[in-house]
């Protein structure tokens, strides 16, 4: 089992709360990614984030439904249950989080540290929210990252292209590649990425967002995309 690196699938669940941006795509993206994993035995651990059913471990101003219970990612609902079409299967991991980052009151720093892991390849929802929060975690406790842009989404595609320029700014141990162009480094063949090199080497103003966007698409091998 190839254990230098690990595949960090990220609350990809049952959850319908909230619209996801392409997610039927960022399923299929994940779907390849995993196939390609297991094929070179690398270790697959999932995260789940799941709230208590009574609300009693919520932070502060998390949001109620009208019987006081968390309004999302609720204990002992189908909604905390993994995608089908992605589903684990015997001997991969799983581990469930009470916050965003899958570092936090979790055991996932012990088994990687067991394992001999020292990059993991990232994918997952939200980009903006548990995505962010996990891979800031990673890079603190030393870990390279491999996030794989095309497999994570958020609710709005200006959201997620946002988290990924936060990211590619400042995030130094990180390595961002589409699906495609993993899979393709994976397999030994030509690729491209992009790797931080400056700090805040993709700065922007707010009226060249949408340019700074298709700079960071560009470097990732991804069709220019019209934003929201």
């Amino acid at each position: 089992m190839n254990t230098d690196k690990a595949f960090l699938v990220i609350d990809m669940q049952q959850e319908e709360g909230f619209p996801l941006h392409g997610f039927d795509r960022v399923i299929h993206n994940n779907a390849r990614l995993l196939d390609a994993s297991r094929h070179a035995g690398t270790p697959i651990i999932y995260t789940r984030h799941i709230n208590a059913a009574d609300g009693s471990d919520l932070p502060p101003g998390e949001p109620l439904d009208s019987a006081g219970r968390p309004a999302s990612y609720r204990a002992g609902t189908r909604q905390v249950e993994i995608i089908e079409r992605l589903a684990p299967r015997p001997g991969d991991r799983v581990i469930d989080k009470p916050r965003y980052s899958a570092f936090h009151r979790t055991e996932l720093d012990q088994q990687l540290r067991a394992l001999g892991v020292r990059r993991l390849i990232v994918t997952g929802v939200l980009t903006d929210a548990c995505v962010l929060a996990t891979v800031l975690d990673a890079f603190a406790l030393g870990y390279r990252v491999d996030l794989i842009a095309d497999a994570c989404t958020s609710t709005t595609e200006a959201a997620h292209n946002a988290a990924l320029l936060i990211m590619a700014n400042w995030v130094y141990a990180l390595e961002l590649f589409s699906t495609d162009q993993y899979l393709n480094a994976l397999s030994g063949e030509p690729h491209q990425s992009c790797r931080s090199s400056e700090p805040d080497q993709f700065a922007h103003r707010p009226e060249q967002f949408v340019a700074t966007i298709a700079r960071l698409q560009s470097a990732l091998g991804l069709p220019r995309q019209e934003q929201e």
